[in-house]
């Protein structure tokens, strides 16, 4: 496959994002209350934003940012103004995420508590039942919504393929996703996060839980220093909370270049999300399908008719999520999408 060469809008941004200072101070109790409050509940299948505060972060984000929304939040919100000033949550911050983390790991040692489960249970142990049907599914070349030009995964048939699986889940957390999937049959676990307290956090956890075997590293997924590939990779909130940074367009488009490069050949990736509904984040992966397709067309290979396939491809997603009407429209408060990476 060729090098990936970003067009000249896109690799300007990406550029920007590395080279720019972080201007992220440390976060106040105050601050803190304040982004914990816009993450509200809505339902008891987990965290969702307001949706005013959503509608505002999205729209608003990704004007700032000179890019277009894969879909609109309503259908009589206002049009933003070209120069309108992003209006971020400290959702998106490092700095939020390590004082949350040490909370939570103060509370771990003194009380014994999880701490938070984005989602909510019900949405984690649900995520973590459908991943291992699919994976059952698609190492026995059975494909939902099956395209000619899939192909089945080389993966051992038998009761016992699960253990043969290697799962990354980025943005971890507390890690207890990665104990479900462990309960589902996996074994092959591995956790990352950016925020050290959040990986003592789940080692503490797996260590009290009798799940020792889980492998959990400190690292950023946007400037990831794993080496290996993963045959299913997870993020349940990690790109949501990617798109709250006040840089957030640009760091979206650093998660797609760095994801590729994690998932294997033939290999899963599930994205939990209550930002983003299905077909946003389908749309948002057909974008940078796009992008990787421009940037690494040859000029001299332009009278050839055949295509590179695309790197992500839509697979599944979950339709057992409570849904919602609103202008005609039938939604949920989550979405879980499965992408096959070609």
């Amino acid at each position: 496959m060729a090098a990936i060469r970003l067009t000249p809008e896109d690799a300007e941004l990406l550029q920007q994002a590395r080279a720019a200072p972080s201007a992220v101070d440390l976060v106040s109790d105050d601050d803190r209350s304040v982004a914990a409050d816009s993450w509200s509940i809505k339902s008891e299948y987990g965290s969702t934003l307001d949706d005013d505060q959503r509608n505002a972060d999205a729209a608003e984000a990704l004007s700032a940012g000179n890019l277009r929304a894969a879909s609109d939040y309503s259908s009589d919100k206002d049009e933003m103004e070209p120069d309108a000033e992003a209006v971020t949550s400290m959702l998106g911050l490092q700095s939020y995420w390590d004082s949350q983390y040490a909370d939570e790991l103060t509370n771990f040692r003194e009380h014994g508590h999880v701490g938070e489960v984005w989602f909510g249970p019900e949405v984690m142990e649900t995520v973590a039942s459908w991943a291992k049907s699919l994976c059952c599914d698609v190492s026995q070349g059975r494909f939902p919504n099956q395209a000619d030009n899939v192909k089945s995964l080389n993966v051992d048939q038998g009761s016992k393929f699960l253990s043969s699986w290697s799962v990354l889940d980025i943005g971890t957390g507390n890690g207890l996703l990665l104990q479900e999937l462990a309960k589902e049959g996996f074994s092959n676990l591995t956790g990352t996060d950016y925020s050290e307290g959040a990986i003592d956090l789940a080692r503490s956890l797996a260590e009290r839980d009798g799940f020792s075997n889980i492998n959990f590293l400190v690292d950023d997924v946007l400037e990831t220093k794993l080496e290996g590939k993963f045959q299913l990779v997870v993020d349940k909130g990690t790109l949501d909370a990617i798109g709250l940074h006040p840089d957030g367009p640009i760091k979206r488009l650093m998660y797609w270049e760095s994801v590729s490069k994690l998932v294997a050949p033939g290999g899963l990736l599930v994205i939990t999300s209550c930002n983003s509904t299905k077909d946003e984040l389908v749309q948002e992966v057909e974008n940078f399908n796009q992008r990787r397709a421009n940037s690494s067309a040859e000029p001299e290979s332009s009278n050839e008719t055949q295509r590179e396939s695309p790197t992500f491809q839509y697979l599944s997603h979950v339709r057992t999520y409570p849904t919602f009407t609103f202008g005609g429209s039938v939604g949920s408060r989550v979405a879980t999408v499965a992408f096959l990476r070609n």
